[in-house]
């Protein structure tokens, strides 16, 4: 992560029927995402014990999180969820502090401006 994220958002959900069509609409949503001037990394985390999986983003202002909520493909997989997830939950969190590796654990983050 090249700057320290000023807020992150989490969506954490019970995993579901996750057919073709969830896994479609979940790429293009992430692909998306990672584009948005403001993105800065992203991970996710499955726990196999509950069936929870979260899928965290970081974010260098609030206008690029919006970006990403206004988004169309996110509002259509919002109003769908009821088909792919049990119960979900949203966190959205300004972040204070970053210690340690920062990169530790991102699957996806820009490449490092020069």
């Amino acid at each position: 992560m090249s700057k320290t994220p000023k807020y992150s958002s989490t969506f954490i959900f019970e995993v579901g029927a996750l057919d073709d069509e969830f896994h479609r609409i979940d790429t293009e949503i992430a692909q998306r995402a990672r584009r948005i001037k403001g993105f800065l990394g992203e991970e996710a985390w499955h726990n196999e014990r509950t069936g929870l999986h979260a899928e965290v983003y970081y974010w260098s202002s609030l206008e690029a999180l919006r970006e990403l909520i206004g988004m169309d493909t996110h509002r259509v997989a919002k109003s769908r969820y009821g088909e792919w997830l049990g119960g979900y939950r949203v966190v959205i969190a300004e972040v204070t502090a970053v210690y340690g590796d920062a990169v530790l654990g991102l699957e996806h983050r820009p490449e490092p401006e020069r």
